[in-house]
C-alpha cells in the first residue's frame, strides 16, 4: 500500500475515489476532474483515465470501420483497454500513483493545467 490514505474534498478516501476515476472509463474521469478540487492523486488518475479511455474509445470506433483487419485491431484494442481498466482501478485502490506509458506522462502534464 502507498502512503497513508487521505480524504478528498468530496469526503471519500483517495484510493476509493481514484478507483472510481476508472470505473466508467472517461466519463467518471471527466466527472472527477470537475468535482475534485484538492487531491492531486485523484485528479491525476481522473486525467489519466480520461486521456487513455478517450483514445481507446475513438481508436476502437475508427478501426471498426476498416474491413477485416480493422475488426481484429479493434478487438485487440478492446482487450488492451479492459486490461488497462482493471490495472488502473487496482493500482489506484492500492494508493499507487501508477503511470501508464504515454498516457501517464500526458496526464501528469495536463492535470496541473486543467483547473476546472
Amino acid at each position: 500500500m502507498g502512503e497513508e490514505i487521505r480524504k478528498t474534498s468530496l469526503g471519500m478516501d483517495e484510493n476509493v475515489e481514484g478507483l472510481l476515476a476508472y470505473l466508467l472509463w472517461w466519463l467518471t474521469g471527466i466527472i472527477l476532474l470537475l468535482l475534485e478540487k484538492e487531491s492531486y492523486f485523484v485528479r491525476f488518475h481522473a486525467m489519466q483515465s480520461t486521456v487513455m479511455f478517450l483514445f481507446f474509445t475513438v481508436a476502437i470506433k475508427v478501426f471498426e470501420f476498416i474491413p477485416i483487419i480493422g475488426g481484429l485491431i479493434a478487438y485487440l484494442l478492446s482487450l488492451i483497454a479492459i486490461i488497462a481498466w482493471i490495472v488502473g482501478m487496482v493500482k489506484a485502490y492500492q494508493g499507487e500513483l501508477y503511470k501508464f506509458p504515454v498516457f501517464g506522462d500526458l496526464a501528469e502534464q495536463w492535470v496541473e493545467k486543467v483547473n476546472i
